[in-house]
């Protein structure tokens, strides 16, 4: 240590003993003996007295402080213990030390209160969505026990949009739990080789009744006919893919096209799906992948949905390595882009080479 207790114990020392024997000297009658009695009674009092205050009084109660710091960083952080103990000076390390501590404190506060103010949100927005099926449906049956149910007309009619009501919840409920699994890591992906234009089809065939009855064509856009093959969970994926051509014709242009496009890069195949819409507004982009968040609430209302379907797509990329961007101009629709590693095992479908025959 380049300032240990006892080096400063006889620096401070010397420097009394040679101030006492200075003024000593001027005093009458006192000899050579004298002067070397009193300078080292001086330096050996100095020393033990300024050695005690500062190594027990001060320098152990540092070192003492510092090691709990020391032990709470690694602990609570993982910091190399081996870059802590590095120290020449305790009173500098300590001061750096509570420093660093104390700004990843508040760092923790800050996430702390940010995550609190989440979940207040979050909260609040799910008792808004879960209280609007909710009330919908109670009004209907009320309805009918008032006497409605007598009007055989109007009895289909209320237990037809009661009906629909709790399906709305039941899908709500079914997201919000799909979400937890995901964020908590119950919800294991089971990864492997399987062929994503094939869910594509598959989920374009599922969606067909939707996209007709707006008038919207899907388009496939890719350099490959007959298999992509990803490693990826094939159901999650199907999810995904589902979500982002669902939002693309319930947010495009009535009447317009969606193309969903792969390619192909050295280790990754990344799938984009755009439509031709309105598009997303700058200050939206940002927050479009927050749970419930709704850019249009009015016009989200009337073309249903729970408001996850873009959180969960987010959790399910991350899950694979991956991210999901979003780009967009304002009148010319909306992109949302994600990459999925490629996959070395050769698959064959004869399903999906008569699908793209049939496309072609």
């Amino acid at each position: 240590m380049l300032f240990s207790p006892r080096i400063i114990a006889f620096i401070l020392s010397i420097i009394i003993t040679t101030i006492t024997v200075t003024f000593l000297q001027f005093v009458q009658g006192i000899s050579v003996a004298m002067l070397f009695v009193a300078g080292t009674s001086c330096f050996i009092s100095s020393f033990f007295f300024i050695f005690y205050t500062i190594d027990i009084l001060i320098f152990q109660e540092i070192l003492s402080i510092t090691e709990r710091i020391q032990k709470l960083e690694v602990n609570d952080f993982s910091v190399s213990e081996q870059s802590l103990i590095k120290s020449n000076n305790p009173i500098k390390k300590l001061n750096e030390d509570v420093f660093v501590y104390v700004a990843k404190k508040q760092k923790e506060i800050d996430e702390l209160k940010r995550m609190e103010q989440f979940r207040r949100e979050f909260l609040a927005d799910v008792s808004h969505e879960l209280k609007t099926p909710i009330f919908a449906a109670q009004g209907f049956v009320h309805t009918l026990i008032d006497g409605a149910i007598e009007d055989i007309k109007n009895r289909d009619r209320f237990l037809s949009k009661a009906a629909k009501s709790l399906d709305g919840l039941d899908a709500l409920v079914r997201d919000l739990v799909v979400l937890s699994q995901i964020e908590s890591g119950d919800l294991k992906m089971q990864v492997k080789a399987i062929d994503i234009l094939e869910i594509t089809y598959d989920v374009i065939e599922q969606l067909e009744h939707k996209a007709k009855s707006r008038g919207v064509i899907i388009k496939i856009k890719t350099k490959k006919k007959t298999e992509i093959k990803v490693m990826a969970d094939a159901q999650r994926i199907s999810q995904v893919m589902t979500n982002l051509i669902d939002n693309a014709i319930k947010y495009g242009k009535e009447k317009g096209t969606i193309t969903i496009a792969f390619f192909e890069e050295k280790k990754n195949f990344e799938i984009s799906v755009e439509d031709d819409g309105a598009g997303i507004p700058p200050e939206h982009l940002v927050r479009v992948f927050e749970r419930f968040y709704r850019i249009d609430k009015s016009r989200s209302r009337e073309t249903g949905g729970t408001g996850l379907g873009l959180a969960i797509v987010k959790h399910i990329i991350n899950s694979h390595g991956s991210k999901i961007t979003v780009a967009s101009k304002l009148d010319h629709g909306a992109k949302f882009s994600f990459k999925l590693e490629k996959a070395d095992q050769p698959l064959y479908n004869s399903k999906l080479e008569a699908l793209v025959a049939e496309a072609n």
